[in-house]
């Protein structure tokens, strides 16, 4: 388990905002609850985290939007109706944090109150009144914990992170498994629709903005990540546009035309019924069209060959600034998946043996394609509770729309159609068959056979540790070879057996069953 809080380590600045240590054992794989909350310009969010360590997902979140930073450039103070609003709902999120042991919450504040001539006064009211501390963090610390909030998510993740708040937009070269350059703008939407001169005179100020930031971050063509409440509607809107099927931000990817293509759109559409359609609140439908017109700048000036949406940002980039590298270096899939199983699953530890036991069938496969597998298996078995006749649905749904990270859209598909041929053989007449298009053919039939191998597989519970036998797979000569252990040998029943044939015909292959001592 993590500690919680020790005095020893108290304000120490290694720590950064939680001051005191999450990950006091790198071995340890589960994470201890732990709550943050974001005060930004445009909302304030409380976010509980739990389950895996290197994959931390959502026990909790709620988002209330403030609009703390509106007027400010006018006023030079934060709105008055936003404290009030920001103050009940950190009184509230204060009460659940008792009532979920997520206490004591962090809490960190970025642009509104970093720039606001009463932002200092804000915070000792909230201390005051809420007994929460609240740390005002600067543009370029922002700007390197979304970038490593982004790393949370994707290992290996190189190219630029692109993070916009409500009075903000921060950038950060991810490279090499560093944060490099960084730098900070006033682009933020609710800054942008306070500048004089209409349309014309907001673009021109948009292309300076970004300009400057293109002089100061130099040459940026690998992928663009985006992070942000903005970005996201965007997204959102972007899927509603081309009837995207998977309603899943996280790893959503755009083209700079698809972003030129949506932001006419959004000029053109009636924003209201957008909003409806597209399940985006009010408030945020209304600075939009601000960040449309900064995004296209931006993918304009920076020509990125790839344009990614981040669910994760600043607050797991917290997270992961206390996490040792020999924590960073885990799967953050495999590790959810581990959870997972330890969780929910009948057999918690057989998802290893089981990986072990149907690889040899996939041993020419991509690591790309074997941690798929691995995760599959990891999961094969953890929504045994669904009633039967839907089991199969249940696990495609929990596959391709969990809180898992380091997945591409493709990937969760192909996760989804193993799991869901690990309960059935056919995969025709599913509510999901519009989404088997993002996986080629030979993804497909992968899946399949994955499915079917587990399927399988699973007939084989021995005692712990047990591994039932091996198979041996010749592609060439189109032969499926099964060897069980004399203890196995037993298990291989006639329903066992016609899972198997089902497997050798997906493979079109020969069977040879063998029994070994």
């Amino acid at each position: 388990m993590n500690t919680r809080s020790d005095p020893s380590t108290e304000h120490d600045p290694e720590w950064g905002p939680f001051e005191r240590p999450l990950f006091s054992d790198p071995s340890v794989r589960h994470l201890s609850r732990v709550g943050v909350v974001d005060v930004g310009s445009n909302s304030v969010r409380l976010v509980v985290f739990d389950g895996a360590a290197r994959s931390p997902a959502y026990f909790y979140n709620e988002k209330i939007m403030c609009a703390l930073g509106a007027g400010l450039s006018e006023t030079g103070h934060l709105n008055p109706e936003g404290r009030k609003r920001a103050l009940a709902a950190i009184h509230r999120f204060q009460i659940l944090a008792q009532g979920m042991d997520a206490a004591p919450l962090t809490a960190v504040a970025t642009a509104a109150v970093r720039d606001a001539s009463d932002g200092g006064d804000f915070v000792s009211q909230v201390a005051q009144e809420t007994g929460l501390t609240i740390r005002v963090i600067s543009g370029e610390e922002e700007a390197r914990l979304s970038a490593q909030g982004v790393m949370l998510g994707w290992p290996g993740s190189y190219g630029l992170v692109c993070d916009i708040g409500g009075s903000s937009m921060e950038l950060a070269e991810i490279k090499g498994g560093q944060v490099g350059r960084r730098q900070t703008s006033a682009l933020g939407p609710l800054k942008l629709r306070e500048i004089g001169g209409g349309r014309k005179g907001r673009r021109a100020f948009i292309k300076a903005e970004v300009e400057k930031l293109a002089n100061e971050m130099g040459s940026q063509r690998d992928r663009l990540f985006l992070v942000g409440g903005s970005w996201r509607a965007i997204a959102r809107i972007d899927m509603d546009r081309q009837n995207y099927p998977l309603h899943v931000l996280h790893e959503y990817r755009m083209s700079t035309k698809a972003i030129r293509a949506t932001a006419e759109y959004i000029r053109t559409s009636d924003l209201n019924e957008l909003r409806n359609r597209c399940s985006i609140s009010n408030a945020r439908m209304e600075l939009v069209p601000f960040a449309s017109e900064v995004l296209s700048e931006v993918v304009r000036v920076f020509r990125p060959h790839d344009i990614a949406v981040s669910s994760y940002g600043i607050r797991e980039g917290m997270l992961y600034q206390q996490m040792p590298q020999a924590l960073r270096d885990r799967d953050p899939l495999i590790e959810a998946c581990r959870f997972a199983e330890a969780k929910d699953a009948r057999l918690p530890g057989f998802g290893r043996i089981l990986y072990n036991f149907i690889l040899p069938i996939f041993k020419s496969a991509r690591p790309e394609k074997k941690r798929i597998i691995k995760a599959a298996c990891l999961l094969h078995d953890v929504t045994w509770r669904a009633h039967p006749d839907y089991r199969a649905e249940v696990c495609f749904d929990n596959a391709t729309r969990a809180n898992l990270g380091g997945l591409k859209h493709a990937e969760r598909v192909l996760l989804g159609l193993a799991l869901l041929h690990r309960y059935r053989n056919k995969r025709q007449g599913t509510s999901f068959e519009d989404l088997y298009q993002y996986l080629t053919p030979e993804e497909v039939t992968l899946a399949e056979v994955v499915g079917k191998a587990m399927r399988f597989g699973a007939m084989f519970w021995l005692e712990k540790e047990s591994i039932p036998g091996e198979f041996r797979w010749y592609p060439k000569k189109k032969v499926l070879e099964l060897r069980l252990t004399s203890a196995a040998w037993p298990l291989l029943g006639e329903v066992a057996m016609a899972r198997l044939k089902s497997l050798a015909a997906s493979l079109n292959a020969q069977l040879d069953v063998k029994k070994v001592v």
